[in-house]
């Protein structure tokens, strides 16, 4: 079963089937793609024009990606941590 998909009732049937590792994967997966996304949207400022300065909104946007990116490999670590024997 694919783990992206579009419906509300795969989504409560993902949330019901995947395991806690999965979902923590996924959630890093996410994360990694705000980052990306937030990281393309700065890199417009310093492209041909070279000083243009990013808005405080697309900075905190990247900050919060990176933060958010962060807590999700914590909690990936931490239940990797919580599995082993």
């Amino acid at each position: 079963m694919p783990l992206r998909t579009g419906s509300g009732v795969d989504e409560m049937t993902k949330a019901i089937t995947a395991s806690p590792e999965a979902l923590a994967l996924e959630r890093i997966a996410d994360a990694a793609r705000e980052v990306q996304a937030a990281s393309a949207a700065l890199q417009r400022h310093f492209g041909v024009n070279g000083g243009a300065q990013p808005s405080a909104l697309e900075l905190a946007r990247f900050a919060a990606a990176m933060q958010d990116l962060r807590d999700a490999r914590e909690e990936f670590d931490r239940l990797q941590a919580q599995n082993r024997p």
